[in-house]
């Protein structure tokens, strides 16, 4: 199996603001598979980054669209 260490997923998002108890916060805090994540809701982009040497873009997207939020990742 091939795994980027430290791997940095960066994302485009709709997320204007993230409530400390939202169930999309608690998802991403939970989630074993993450190491860091953080979104710059001043950014014009709402850039989300995630740290995590196991999730694919895809999975994070996925994950993201399932709250009713945009996300495509940035190269």
């Amino acid at each position: 199996m091939e795994t980027n260490l430290n791997a940095i997923h960066i994302f485009k998002t709709d997320i204007k603001n993230i409530d400390p108890a939202c169930e999309m916060r608690k998802t991403l805090d939970s989630d074993s598979n993450i190491q860091q994540w953080s979104i710059d809701c001043e950014d014009v982009d709402c850039v989300l980054r995630v740290v995590s040497d196991v999730l694919k873009p895809d999975a994070i997207i996925g994950m993201i669209n399932d709250f009713g939020h945009e996300c495509q990742e940035l190269n």
